[in-house]
């Protein structure tokens, strides 16, 4: 089997605690699922389909593999290690916030690895396209760019202004969600609300294209297919969605 020459980025998708947390959180669960990319493993993975994905198993609660090494609390909340979650919640008992050494432990345990998984991925495989895959919440969080504002849109697709890829490209793959998807071109934002995170701004065009895409949490956490309060869901819908986007590279890599 040819696998399609992409390198699928998941770095949102983990929900486990680090063990070095144990004695310091005071976060629910529904809280780490809200804080989360949920269920972003089963919409994205693709396994041998594809030539790399690289994906964890930790919350972005706890180490956010989208931040750069120098953002860090207490003068970002929503840093690399975080105080609180996207909606305000605190992760930590109080007082119990990691110093300088745990957070240094979590990020030579967690962070950096992951990066390396990409810089190796970069070099090693044969790459055409990059995309750093993740979710996002029908409705702003107030911490988020476009907090409090009005329904996101289905999809957004990020290419930091056209810096990570070609404008072309980043049409062709709006062009094939859209198809892909049975979902109108309208309903694609580019580069709103977001622009690119950090993953997607530093591996963009360094030497491979790079988008990064969010798909809207509705397209799956709505009643037909999710339970709020057990929080389970119809894998079928997952199975379904992870399909289309497959659908969609097949389509994108053959109209490139």
């Amino acid at each position: 089997m040819t696998k399609l020459p992409v390198l699928l980025s998941i770095p949102h998708g983990g929900t486990q605690r680090p063990p070095e947390l144990d004695s310091h959180l005071s976060i629910t669960d529904k809280d780490l699922f809200d804080d989360s990319d949920p269920f972003v493993m089963e919409l994205y993975d693709l396994g041998q389909k594809v030539e790399g994905v690289v994906k964890t198993n930790i919350a972005r609660s706890f180490v956010d593999l989208n931040r750069s090494l120098q953002d860090l609390p207490p003068q970002n909340p929503d840093g690399l290690i975080k105080s609180s979650t996207c909606y305000q919640k605190p992760i930590y008992k109080k007082g119990h916030e990691p110093d300088e050494s745990l957070t240094n432990v979590l990020i030579e345990m967690y962070y950096k690895p992951y990066h390396r998984s990409i810089q190796k991925s970069i070099h090693d495989l044969d790459l055409q396209l990059c995309l750093d895959c993740h979710s996002m919440a029908s409705v702003a969080p107030n911490i988020s760019p476009d907090g409090g504002k009005k329904k996101r849109p289905q999809f957004c697709l990020s290419n930091q202004d056209g810096k990570t890829c070609s404008q072309e490209m980043l049409e062709l793959l709006t062009s094939c969600i859209s198809e892909s998807f049975e979902i109108d071109k309208k309903d694609i934002f580019q580069n709103n609300p977001f622009h690119g995170g950090y993953i997607t701004k530093t591996y963009g065009n360094n030497p491979i294209p790079w988008i990064q895409i969010e798909m809207n949490r509705d397209m799956y956490l709505s009643k037909s297919w999710f339970d709020d309060v057990t929080l389970s869901i119809d894998s079928s819908r997952l199975r379904q969605l992870n399909k289309q986007f497959e659908d969609s590279l097949n389509l994108f890599f053959s109209n490139l």
